[in-house]
């Protein structure tokens, strides 16, 4: 087994994660703007400081996104222009939406921002007639669930083995 596990390293090397040290930024004012390809290699380096777990979006999965005339995609930027939390959503012609990644920057998390892109996010389905909103989230994310409880979102299904992980999540769902 160890030599497969030398020969899969040749190929691929083990990615090894020095901890972040988490230190709190300074209290700022924060601006939601579009978020648009232009901003792809800023989401993609955010994406990896805010999900340490493996969920982590690709550049091919990001670029998607980004172009798919479905999808709707927010940031949070700081007065330098520094991009600290993003949502994307997607919506379909039976109007509903699908909250599928919303992230904040460790060190600007407890300040509300991923209360303001919910409520930007779902202000903004309602303009396009989204009547339905539904994401994921992990069974053991009970921060992230509380938040989503707080917005009136509601468990209607778990799901086994949702995350590359095997952890479950839960389906939760609102009308607006």
């Amino acid at each position: 087994m160890a030599v497969f596990q030398s020969i899969r390293n040749f190929f691929v090397p083990p990615i090894i994660f020095e901890p972040e040290v988490i230190v709190s930024a300074p209290p700022t004012v924060y601006e939601i703007r579009p978020l648009t390809d232009k901003h792809l290699k800023e989401v993609l380096k955010l994406n990896l400081r805010c999900f340490k777990s493996g969920e982590n979006y690709t550049k091919f999965t990001f670029s998607y996104l980004l172009h798919e005339s479905n999808t709707l995609s927010y940031r949070i930027i700081t007065p330098t222009e520094q991009m600290v939390a993003f949502v994307f959503v997607m919506s379909n012609e039976d109007g509903a939406g699908h909250i599928t990644t919303i992230g904040v920057a460790p060190e600007h998390r407890r300040r509300g921002l991923a209360n303001k892109l919910l409520r930007h996010t779902e202000e903004a389905l309602r303009q396009r007639s989204i009547n339905t909103v539904m994401l994921e989230v992990r069974v053991s994310n009970l921060p992230a669930q509380n938040l989503y409880r707080d917005f009136g979102y509601a468990v209607v299904q778990r799901l086994a083995n949702y995350y590359n992980n095997g952890e479950d999540g839960f389906l939760m769902v609102k009308s607006l």
